[in-house]
């Protein structure tokens, strides 16, 4: 019976763990089900098949073994490292497609990759961060999961910083939304060198301004890189991006329950 009742608590503990692990457009659930299922399953006791002396004393080294529930909860982080390494496998997106005119900037364990050109004596820099998956549900929890795949992707966007300087120190900056099939100007801001006008009138919200004007600023980006053939290929790399950040990060856990 206190036998049972230990499992029963070791298994009440990691249950927060599950919920922690399990990621939005992952199939991770069904990783965290499995490792669970076999993490807490007991070892079998080891056989004593001799007796011991009188005088034999036991390592002081016993006393300091890890506790089980440690070693439960690294088999579970090595099942789920197992399970998005294969889907880090599936989805690898190799290389650059022909003609992509960026150098890409992607240091690990950061969250944003920096692409950089030139373009006709200006610097274009673009700060891509993590996608967006826009799939907050509320009640109708159960009707989300049932939408079409083709609509999940149309809804997953990219956040982008879109940074045009001239050599004079002077710039533009574009905050951006990257989906699918388009590209959206949420805001347009100009940049100076000087400290001074940093205070500076920053003009009015981009949707305000003339229709026309709007679609100046979409070619005028569109020129310099910012189009849908990059924004589709910067939705696989970050997607790949992402899962290796979350492996690295169960491999640093891992590593610390571990030592």
């Amino acid at each position: 019976m206190a036998f049972t009742s230990i499992l029963r608590k070791s298994a009440n503990s990691l249950a927060p763990l599950a919920i922690r692990l399990t990621r939005v457009q992952r199939n991770y659930h069904s990783c965290i089900f499995t490792a669970l299922s076999h993490g807490l399953q007991s070892p079998q006791p080891a056989v004593v098949n001799r007796i011991f002396p009188n005088n034999f004393r036991f390592s002081t080294a016993v006393a300091s073994k890890r506790p089980s529930s440690d070693e439960t909860l690294i088999r579970v982080l090595e099942s789920e490292i197992q399970c998005a390494e294969e889907e880090d496998g599936a989805d690898l997106v190799e290389g650059t497609p022909t003609g992509f005119p960026f150098e890409i900037e992607d240091n690990p364990g950061i969250q944003t990759v920096t692409l950089t050109r030139e373009y006709e004596g200006e610097l274009v820099k673009v700060d891509v961060h993590m996608l967006d998956h826009g799939d907050e549900q509320g009640e109708g929890e159960d009707a989300e999961d049932d939408r079409d795949e083709d609509e999940q992707q149309a809804k997953t966007s990219i956040p982008l910083v879109v940074t045009v300087s001239k050599k004079d120190g002077t710039s533009l900056e574009f905050n951006c939304t990257a989906f699918a099939d388009q590209i959206s100007i949420d805001s347009l801001s100009f940049r100076s060198p000087n400290p001074e006008d940093e205070l500076a009138y920053e003009g009015p919200d981009f949707l305000d301004l003339d229709e026309n004007l709007q679609k100046g600023f979409h070619k005028y980006l569109e020129v310099r890189g910012i189009k849908p053939s990059t924004t589709n290929f910067l939705h696989g790399y970050m997607m790949n991006k992402d899962n290796r950040e979350y492996i690295n990060w169960l491999k640093n856990l891992k590593k610390f329950v571990e030592e």
